[in-house]
C-alpha cells in the first residue's frame, strides 16, 4: 500500500479530530496498525500523550488549548519533514490551526471524525461530559468551549451508527492510499 500525494519525500500527517469521546483514539491505533505493514516509519502523536509528555503547565481554557494545538502541529511537521508518517488524533478545535497545517505541511490528511454531542454524551469514555453535567468540569469543547468544525477535511466520518472503527479506518486508508 502507498500513501498518495507523498511530496518531495515528506511524510504525511494524519490529523483526526473530532470532539471527545468520537473515537479519534480508537481510528488512529487502527490506522497505525494498517499502516505500519508497509510503512515502519510511522507513528502516533495522540494529543492526549503530547499533552501530558510536554504540558509546560498549559491549562484547558481557550488560550492554552489553541497554544497546545499550534504545538502539536509544529511537532507533527518536525516529524513528517524527515520523512516519517504521523497519525495525530486531537481535537484542535481551532480552524486556524487547522488551516496553519494546510498551508505548511506538505502531505496532510485531515480527517473529521463528527458524532452527535448527544452520542458522545451516552459514550463518555473519560466520563468528561458527567464530570461537567455534575460541575466538576468546565472548558469542555462542545459544550462550554465553542468547537469550529473543520471547514475542508479530506475526510468526514460520521462515526456513530452503524460505523465501527475498522469501517472508519477503511474509509480512510481507500481515500489516502492506494
Amino acid at each position: 500500500m502507498f500513501i498518495k500525494n507523498d511530496v518531495e519525500g515528506k511524510g504525511t500527517v494524519f490529523w483526526i479530530t473530532g470532539l471527545s469521546g468520537s473515537g479519534k483514539s480508537t481510528v488512529a491505533n487502527l490506522l497505525f496498525a494498517e499502516l505500519k505493514k508497509d510503512h515502519p516509519n510511522t507513528v502516533i502523536l495522540d494529543g492526549d500523550q503530547l499533552r501530558q509528555a510536554i504540558d509546560d503547565g498549559l491549562g484547558h481554557d481557550l488560550k492554552d488549548r489553541e497554544k497546545v494545538a499550534f504545538r502539536n502541529a509544529r511537532i507533527c511537521k518536525l516529524f513528517s519533514d524527515q520523512g516519517i508518517h504521523v497519525i495525530c488524533p486531537t481535537i484542535a478545535m481551532f480552524e486556524s490551526c487547522r488551516t496553519w497545517n494546510r498551508e505548511n505541511i506538505k502531505n496532510y490528511v485531515e480527517i473529521y471524525l463528527e458524532v452527535p454531542m448527544e452520542e458522545l454524551m451516552v459514550r463518555d469514555p473519560k466520563k468528561i461530559y458527567l464530570r461537567y453535567k455534575n460541575g466538576e468540569l468546565k472548558n469542555i469543547v462542545g459544550l462550554d468551549l465553542p468547537f469550529e468544525p473543520p471547514t475542508v477535511p479530506t475526510l468526514i466520518i460520521k462515526n456513530y451508527g452503524k460505523i465501527d472503527p475498522n469501517h472508519a479506518v477503511n474509509m480512510i486508508v481507500h481515500t489516502v492510499c492506494q
